[in-house]
């Protein structure tokens, strides 16, 4: 637990060490790009991740799409923001928790590379901030959701629920599926303490309107689900292989 209390607060020390970098980024936001506001919370992100002493491998980042892009990802754990920040390879916003709001230079770094903040409960709002998302992606800003709604806390998925995949369609962008694994083993698994796990972040292939535009809203949804869940088996298949192997070569 000391373990874990250490990397949170080197988390919060990293966070505070950026405050002076986020007045610049606020008074000059309409001057940077994209890319230049969101290099310190990729960099914040990594190096959060690093410290837990975890490691990534990287998958299909030669398949990002130019433009603004709809990311659709299975939320296995706390962790899969700081992965997404930090190694997707392209600056994007999330569809946060309102609740998020309340944390004080994170929310603001939040606002300016254009995540939406939501409230699940409050219908009303709920329309108005996917309305903000497709503002932003219209306006070449992408947008990360996790469909599911909540983490899995395991490689399991929870029924992806179709609504926010209007952002997608009434912005008439590509969607990307994207599969993230290992990191429920970093903090869920472990009764809230953080440990270290191997975790691959895997870009699929993008999705484009032309191939999605006849599709309801639960059709494309089902259609990704069934992506994702598909290339989760086949990483659990390996895994399995992967002991068979190495509990042959002990025994030899």
């Amino acid at each position: 637990m000391i373990r874990t209390i250490g990397i949170y607060l080197y988390a919060s020390i990293l966070v505070l060490g950026t405050f002076f970098k986020l007045q610049r980024a606020k008074k000059l936001q309409h001057e940077l790009t994209k890319e230049e506001i969101f290099i310190q919370p990729s960099l914040v992100s990594k190096k959060v991740f690093q410290r837990t002493g975890s490691t990534i491998k990287v998958e299909g980042q030669e398949k990002l799409p130019e433009g603004p892009a709809l990311f659709v990802s299975n939320h296995q754990g706390l962790f899969d923001i700081l992965v997404l920040l930090g190694y997707l390879g392209k600056p994007v916003g999330f569809i946060a928790k309102k609740e998020i709001k309340k944390l004080p230079i994170i929310s603001s770094w939040m606002e300016l590379v254009h995540c939406v903040f939501m409230d699940r409960k409050d219908r009303r709002q709920s329309v108005r901030a996917i309305g903000q998302g497709i503002e932003y992606l219209k306006e070449g800003h992408s947008i990360v959701i996790f469909p599911e709604g909540t983490r899995s806390r395991g490689r399991q998925l929870h029924s992806f629920k179709p609504g926010s995949f209007r952002l997608a369609i009434k912005a008439n962008v590509p969607i990307v599926p994207v599969v993230i694994d290992g990191t429920y083993h970093m903090l869920e698994e472990q009764g809230g303490k953080v440990s270290p796990s191997s975790v691959r972040l895997m870009i699929k292939d993008a999705i484009t309107p032309d191939k999605y535009m006849e599709m309801k809203s639960n059709e494309l949804a089902t259609h990704i689900e069934e992506i994702i869940k598909k290339q989760l088996e086949i990483n659990a298949l390996g895994q399995d292989k992967e002991k068979e192997e190495n509990q042959l070569l002990s025994a030899e």
